[in-house]
C-alpha cells in the first residue's frame, strides 16, 4: 500500500499552502511529516485525505489516480488534536461507530471493537461516557475508532499535541509498537524533533509549504541537506555560525580558531557556515579538543529539568542547552564550549557539505 503525491501544488488566492510536493509514502514504517506551524504539514494531509483538492499535480494510491475522488469515495481515516469522540455513546459505541455505517455483523463489531480497545488498553473502560475518561483515554478512544475501520490511509494530525508530557510519551511508545504491525500508511504530523526521533521510521521536513528533505529519520536528524531543514529538525533550532577554512584552520565568528575535526577532511579554503545543536554546546569544557567561545549571557529559561542559555559572542547569537538550573545573571560574562567534532558544515548556498560522525556526540552521550 503507497500514496504518492506528484509534483502537487496547493493555493489559496495569492498563498501557496503546497508548492510541488513530490512524495511517495507506503505502510512499512510510520512516515512523519515535521515542520514549524505553517509549514504546510496539515494542507498536505488535507489533500491526502480528499478534503482538499490540489490546483496541479496528481495523487496516486497504489498506482491508481484519485486525485479528484473527494474524501467519501478513499479508504481514510483521520485522528486530530482535540478529542472529538461522540459525547452520548458510551466507548464501545464510539469506536464501533464506523462499522456500524459500514453494515457490519453484530459478532464482528464487537470482536474488532474489543481488540482495537485491547490494543489501545480502554478495554476496561468501554461501558463508560467519553466525559468520564482522562484526555489520555479519550484521545485513546479516537485512534482505536481510526484503527477498527482499518483504512489504507490513517492521518494523524499532531494527535497528542493537548496531551500532557507522560502521557504523551507513553502514547508515542504504544503507537510505534501499533503502527509497526499495520498494513495502513500511517502519516504523523508533528511540530516536535523528538516525537519524530521517538517515532522513527521516515520523516519529511516542510517549511513554507516545501518538501525539504524526506528519508528514514534518524538519517534525516543526522545528515540534514540544508541549513533550514537543520533548524525545523532541532529543538532549539540549530546554532549557525559563521566562519571559514583558511591554511587548514578553522575559524569561526571571525576570531575563534580550531582545528578542523576528521569529517572536515578534504574541505577547501573558502567560507562556511558552522551549524552545531543546541546539546553539543556547554558551559564547561566536554572535552580535550572543546574549543572556548568567550560570550555574553542574553537570558537563561529554565524549562523542567533543563536551561536554556542564550549567548552573544560578538555578532553571533547561540543557544546552550544544559541539565539541570543553572542561575544566571543577564550580561554575565561567561565561555561556552563547542567540540570540533560536533560542527556541521554548510556552504555558501546553505547547502549540506560535511557532517559529524553519527551526527556528533552531547556530553550526555556514553
Amino acid at each position: 500500500m503507497t500514496i504518492r503525491l506528484e509534483n502537487v501544488s496547493k493555493r489559496a488566492g495569492a498563498e501557496t499552502h503546497i508548492d510541488g510536493v513530490t512524495i511517495e509514502l507506503a505502510a512499512d514504517a510510520m512516515n512523519v511529516l515535521i515542520g514549524p506551524t505553517l509549514s504546510g504539514k496539515t494542507s498536505l494531509m488535507r489533500l491526502m485525505a480528499g478534503l482538499d483538492q490540489p490546483n496541479s499535480g496528481r495523487i496516486y494510491v497504489d498506482d491508481k489516480d484519485v486525485t479528484g475522488f473527494p474524501v467519501r469515495k478513499r479508504d481514510v481515516a483521520m485522528v486530530y488534536q482535540q478529542f472529538i469522540n461522540y459525547p452520548n455513546f458510551n466507548i464501545f459505541e464510539n469506536i464501533a461507530s464506523p462499522l456500524r455505517r459500514a453494515g457490519m455483523g453484530r459478532v464482528e463489531v464487537d470482536r474488532k471493537v474489543r481488540a482495537a480497545a485491547e490494543m489501545m488498553r480502554i478495554d476496561d473502560l468501554l461501558d463508560r461516557l467519553p466525559s468520564e475518561l482522562s484526555g489520555g483515554q479519550q484521545q485513546r478512544t479516537a485512534i482505536a475508532r481510526a484503527l477498527v475501520k482499518e483504512a489504507k490511509l490513517l492521518l494523524m494530525d499532531e494527535p497528542l499535541v493537548n496531551l500532557d508530557y507522560k502521557l504523551r510519551e507513553g502514547l508515542r511508545s504504544e503507537m510505534r509498537a501499533v503502527f509497526e504491525e499495520a498494513r495502513t500508511v500511517v502519516v504523523y504530523a508533528t511540530t516536535e524533533p523528538l516525537e519524530a526521533l521517538m517515532l522513527g521510521g521516515r520523516t519529511a521536513v516542510l517549511h513554507e509549504g516545501r518538501l525539504l528533505q524526506f528519508g528514514p529519520t534518524a538519517e534525516v536528524y543526522h545528515r540534514p541537506n540544508s541549513i533550514t531543514c537543520a533548524q525545523n529538525f532541532s529543538d532549539p533550532p540549530m546554532n549557525v555560525i559563521p566562519g571559514r577554512i583558511e591554511n587548514g584552520t578553522g575559524v569561526m565568528s571571525g576570531d575563534i580558531h580550531f582545528r578542523p575535526a576528521s569529517h572536515m577532511a578534504g574541505l577547501a579554503d573558502g567560507e562556511y557556515r558552522f551549524g552545531v545543536r543546541a546539546n553539543h554546546l556547554a558551559v564547561q569544557r566536554m572535552s580535550e579538543r572543546a574549543v572556548a567561545v568567550p560570550g555574553i549571557v542574553e537570558l537563561a529559561e529554565v524549562s523542567g529539568s533543563e536551561t536554556f542559555i542564550h549567548v552573544t559572542h560578538g555578532e553571533t547569537s547561540c543557544v546552550v542547552q544544559e541539565d539541570g538550573v543553572h542561575s544566571m545573571r543577564i550580561d554575565e560574562a561567561v565561555e561556552i564550549y563547542v567540540d570540533p567534532g560536533n560542527l556541521f558544515v554548510f556552504g555558501p548556498d546553505e547547502g549540506l557539505v560535511a557532517a559529524p560522525n553519527h551526527g556528533g556526540r552531547s556530553r550526555h552521550d556514553g
